[in-house]
């Protein structure tokens, strides 16, 4: 599991770039051929911008993000994927799991390598949960 936090006034996309270098890095063997790779990333109207499109296409990834309010959006790079998208509510869902733990949601644990660390316990504990049906 990849995770990285950033500063509460920064918005996600700031840790992007870098999130996707370092999966790039991690997702190969060691003879450096790639194990997985994502076909597509998903992100809402947030994760929008010209910049994200071509990143993801120069790592061959689809941007599936839906166009702003104020766009035109034939002026896109990669067209819109609808049903792709509405995939992205297994992850909404997960996200919302996240809110009902208190002590992930409220951030009691201040420093980044706790959360970090709460954060990983709680996927694996869900994870866990999952596989003992």
């Amino acid at each position: 599991m990849e995770a990285r936090l950033t500063a509460g006034q920064d918005h996600e996309t700031t840790a992007l770039k870098g999130l996707l270098k370092q999966a790039d890095q991690t997702l190969t063997d060691q003879a450096g051929d790639p194990i997985a790779w994502p076909a597509a990333l998903a992100g809402d109207k947030g994760y929008r911008a010209e910049w994200i499109d071509e990143c993801l296409a120069q790592l061959e990834i689809k941007p599936v993000i839906p166009s702003k309010a104020n766009e035109d959006p034939t002026n896109r790079l990669v067209p819109f994927d609808r049903d792709l998208y509405r995939r992205r509510s297994i992850i909404e869902q997960l996200i919302g799991w996240l809110k009902e733990n208190r002590r992930i949601f409220s951030r009691f644990e201040k420093t980044a390598v706790n959360y970090l660390g709460m954060l990983k316990a709680a996927f694996i504990q869900r994870y866990l949960r999952l596989m003992c049906r």
